[in-house]
């Protein structure tokens, strides 16, 4: 994983490693100063009870251009290390965000909202937390090295302290990473455990409140937080008597070298610079081998959280799609052709499905909960595909063209309306850049939305807040129609898209996009004409929704049981009738009740 951030942005790693080497270096240099200084200066000057100006100037001067060029070599290291972690962090984040965008719903109905949210933020986040430390690492190996050459340099007796000291400091952070490993891991898990939980709660806020479960949920999140702080805790005991270890062994290696380095001194095998050099070199060599402690310290979490980033990445289920463009102008039709579709490990819930949307006309999907009419609402525009069988739009199948292509040609209109915490303007033209506000106005028309958005205090330019929840779900199923009608497709699938609506107002709205006429419904801005419009393939419940419709597929678990005209079906499906009048049947018997 190191490697690949290092391969990934080479030139920032360089700047980091090389400023970090040269600091550790610069350590070195330092601490042979500090001995000659006292060696050669210090003690002649309390010998000879006297010092000069010149040489307490030119000792300043020498300590002065030293901090100076540390200074110079600590801002290449930090400024290395830090571009290097938070562009590779910006890179992933970047990358999880395309995969989401990639993967088809069927894959994020698989995963909590709040673990992929954990997975873009602090997954990718502790993935490179070892990246801050690692240049100034790799400087610290480079420092040990020199130092060592130095040891042996000025006396082999000292040299052993050293070669025993680092060997022992590596030793202590492999102990000490593979025991933290787990619990990094077990830590990282939760987190993730928490954010899904905790989005849960905030997301259906609204159910919580009215079915006064505020305790319980409260009770839930804390078991999750409880296991995180426990989790968190065991990592803290580990690193708390680790940390003190890795102070001591410094202090211990500094110990032994006055001792060794006293006697040294006295048998005249060294003499006090060289003795105050490698004194001072143990004393402040401790920070710097911290930073290798550090990279293994944080190896454990940056694992963790890189695996589970990988899991995005590495995810399949992609829709490959083709080149192709659909052909001419106007409305567009489609065709299902012996379509089955299973949702993953499940049974099927469509079974050989044939039926045909002419283009211009619109058919109604009429069938109970659970017949399988969502799912081929998410079939036409490509949000999943069959298992078996064949949709084309145009005559052209579906995978064979290209998103651009499909995104022109289609759009859904989903059961339950998204809006966005922006702007009325923002949520119709989603910054597609060729759509003006005569395009928001026109599809507000159409979607008989115009008035109250006229209503607004700023109009177009109106914030309508999280969710839009400044707007009713009349209002909110209103605006995410106008939205798909401001890009003038050519087949325009409703989902249920006007439950919300009052019957008047749905029928007003359907009653408009049937009208072919408008220039305001153009595939091509500033058109008109006959062949202009849309195909529209509608979920539909109510009945003057339906007998709206010029044809009727009725479903039944999974299968088309009869097509034809809403008064054929009505006539001769019995089951159909059923369904359809169920409604005002159950009016009628209340107002007989009561």
């Amino acid at each position: 994983m190191l490697g690949r951030a290092i391969r990934t942005e080479p030139r920032l790693f360089l700047v980091g490693a090389i400023g970090s080497s040269f600091f550790g270096l610069l350590v070195i240099v330092n601490s042979y100063v500090v001995g000659a200084v006292i060696g050669h200066v210090v003690v002649p000057a309390f010998a000879e009870r006297r010092a000069t100006a010149a040489t307490l100037g030119l000792i300043a001067a020498v300590f002065i251009g030293i901090s100076l060029l540390r200074v110079g070599t600590i801002f290449a290291r930090r400024l290395g290390a830090g571009f290097m972690q938070f562009r590779l962090q910006a890179r992933y984040r970047r990358a999880v965000t395309r995969r989401y965008l990639a993967l088809p719903p069927s894959w994020h109905q698989r995963h909590a909202t709040g673990t992929l949210l954990s997975n873009a933020n602090s997954d990718v986040e502790a993935a490179f937390v070892p990246i801050a430390p690692l240049p100034f690492a790799v400087g610290t190996i480079v420092m040990i090295i020199a130092a060592v050459a130095s040891l042996f340099w000025t006396d082999w007796v000292l040299a052993l302290v050293g070669v025993t000291l680092f060997p022992a400091l590596f030793g202590l952070n492999v102990v000490y990473s593979r025991r933290m490993s787990p619990r990094q891991i077990r830590a990282q898990q939760l987190r993730g455990r928490v954010s899904a939980v905790a989005h849960e709660s905030f997301d259906g806020a609204l159910v919580v409140k009215t079915m006064g479960r505020e305790a319980t949920e409260a009770q839930r999140f804390g078991v999750h937080v409880s296991d995180l702080r426990d989790a968190l805790i065991a990592v803290g005991r580990l690193r708390g008597l680790f940390d003190p270890i890795m102070d001591a062994l410094p202090s211990v290696g500094t110990l032994a070298v006055l001792l060794l380095g006293a006697w040294r001194l006295k048998t005249g095998d060294l003499s006090v610079a060289e003795l105050v050099s490698v004194a001072f070199l143990f004393t402040v060599l401790a920070f710097p081998v911290r930073a290798i402690g550090w990279v293994i310290a944080e190896l454990p979490r940056s694992v963790a959280g890189w695996e589970r980033v990988q899991a995005v990445l590495d995810a399949e289920g992609d829709l490959a799609y083709g080149s192709a463009s659909t052909p001419g102008r106007g409305p567009a039709g489609v065709v299902f052709d012996h379509v089955d579709f299973a949702y993953a490990e499940g049974p099927r819930v469509l079974h050989e499905v044939s039926f045909t949307v002419p283009a211009g006309r619109t058919v109604a999907l009429v069938g109970a909960t659970g017949s399988g009419k969502s799912t081929i609402a998410s079939l036409a525009v490509r949000l999943v595909d069959p298992a078996a069988g064949r949709i084309t739009v145009e005559g052209i199948a579906l995978p064979d063209l290209s998103a651009a292509a499909l995104a022109e040609t289609t759009a859904l209109v989903p059961q339950i309306p998204f809006v966005f915490d922006d702007t009325v303007r923002g949520n119709i033209t989603l910054d597609r850049e060729t759509l003006t506000d005569a395009d928001a106005w026109g599809a507000l028309r159409l979607a008989q939305a115009d008035g109250f958005v006229a209503k607004l205090p700023d109009g177009l330019d109106t914030a309508v807040g999280e969710r839009g929840t400044s707007l009713s779900g009349g209002q909110r199923q209103r605006l995410t129609l106008a939205r798909a009608l401001a890009g003038h497709p050519r087949l325009l699938v409703l989902d249920d898209a006007t439950s919300a609506v009052d019957p008047r107002v749905e029928s007003a709205i359907l009653g408009a996009l049937r009208d072919k006429s408008g220039s305001d419904f153009s595939p091509v801005r500033g058109g008109g004409g006959a062949e202009d419009g849309a195909s529209i393939l509608v979920v539909a419940y109510r009945r003057a929704t339906i007998a709206l419709a010029d044809e009727v597929v009725f479903l039944e678990h999974g299968r088309v049981v009869a097509t034809g005209t809403h008064v054929e079906l009505m006539a001769s499906v019995p089951a159909y009738r059923d369904l359809v009048t169920a409604y005002e049947r159950a009016e009628a018997e209340r107002e007989v009740n009561a």
